[in-house]
């Protein structure tokens, strides 16, 4: 860099990964300011199969990040992680080069100690997390559970969700069941492995019913005796923007741990963005939004099969009414054009159209405000 840039954006993945992207690149396409943005490999995961395939851009995105460093931004916001390989040095390097250094992050990842991968245990996530908090000026949760872990040691943390895009979504205009009926599933091949904790209540309801399960996701399959019932699709923006709407019910289940107590609900704020009745577990921050949609939140896998066949079981009219009301709530306080000026003030932005955004200060436990006037909660611990 000939010059100290002024906005500097550091992600892990690049825009393909559906963290990197609905946390940062969504948003600097929005906020109107010119940022340096260096997304390492800028591959939508950093699998280490992935990376030992590539071992010369993997030296050139650490030197990248040695060269941001030197370069002193005047503000950084750095997202999850500077590099897989990092044990934190990284990091903490990069938010003290800054005049003005935010972290942001939406996961448990200070829960996450790798056990499932040899290169994860060596560069743990947890680890680098905790040391982001101490050396960021700033913090920005997804949610409360993670705002009120991270309160513990930083008195400085905004909660701003992972937002959705209406416009993105063709909204569902039938309700009328397909035939057979059409469940569905959208997300990464890494965290598909939770449907198998409905396997038995998926092949019930498809005894039953004849019901399909569609996956937006990979076209690998791994899903074992219940791949027969299953239709898969790659994802792609443009399969995202149209799939949801041709589901008749979608369904997001997962493990009761503290890594899944952390995360944000993005599954099931996409379906609400597109209409698209759903059933989800009601853990962390899906409790909430279950009961803000009027949604289901089954927990064992008999729950889960009465909440299903439930919704297929209702008149086209009973899903219509949780279809269109869901999406509504989810643009008035999920969209990014609820969340935008908060989002620039976390960052001492400008707000877009040009007037200056106060800084707000905020010390002690998080109250987590939404765009409408009044809505707040307290954020808990699993």
């Amino acid at each position: 860099m000939d010059r100290r840039p002024r906005h500097c954006a550091i992600t892990p993945y690049g825009p393909g990964a559906g963290s990197s992207r609905v946390r940062v690149f969504e948003w600097l396409d929005r906020v109107g300011t010119e940022f340096t943005v260096s997304s390492y490999l800028s591959l939508s995961n950093a699998a280490p199969s992935r990376l030992a395939r590539r071992p010369l851009s993997l030296a050139r995105a650490e030197l990248r990040l040695g060269v941001i460093a030197r370069a002193r931004p005047e503000r950084l916001l750095l997202h999850r992680e500077a590099s897989p390989l990092s044990r934190g040095g990284w990091e903490r390097r990069l938010l003290t080069s800054a005049d003005l250094a935010v972290y942001d992050f939406d996961d448990a990842l200070q829960w996450d100690s790798g056990e499932d991968s040899l290169v994860r245990r060596l560069a743990p996530k947890a680890g680098k997390t905790r040391e982001a908090l101490r050396h960021a000026d700033r913090v920005i949760a997804g949610n409360a559970v993670l705002a009120d872990w991270a309160c513990r040691s930083h008195d400085d943390v905004r909660v701003i969700p992972s937002c959705v895009c209406l416009e993105d979504y063709v909204p569902k205009w039938s309700y009328a069941l397909h035939d057979p009926p059409r469940l569905g599933w959208i997300g990464s091949p890494h965290n598909e492995a939770c449907l198998a904790l409905i396997a038995d209540a998926l092949t019930e309801v498809h005894r039953r019913t004849g019901a399909r399960l569609t996956l937006v996701g990979t076209t690998a399959p791994s899903l074992g005796g219940i791949e027969s019932l299953i239709d898969r699709v790659a994802w792609s923006p443009e399969r995202q923007r149209t799939a949801l709407a041709a589901m008749d019910v979608g369904l997001m289940p997962l493990p009761a741990t503290p890594y899944n107590h952390g995360k944000c609900g993005y599954k099931l704020l996409q379906y609400a963005a597109a209409g698209l009745p759903a059933a989800a577990s009601p853990l962390g921050v899906n409790a909430g939004l279950l009961r803000e949609f009027g949604m289901p939140g089954p927990r064992t896998p008999d729950e889960w099969l009465c909440a299903i066949l439930a919704l297929l079981d209702s008149p086209s009219d009973v899903r219509g009414r949780m279809g269109h009301a869901a999406r509504k709530t989810a643009g008035r306080r999920y969209s990014y054009d609820a969340w935008l000026s908060r989002w620039a003030a976390a960052l001492e932005l400008p707000e877009p159209g040009g007037r200056p955004i106060p800084t707000e200060v905020r010390t002690g436990r998080p109250q987590v405000r939404g765009p409408d006037e009044g809505a707040s909660c307290t954020p808990s611990t699993p």
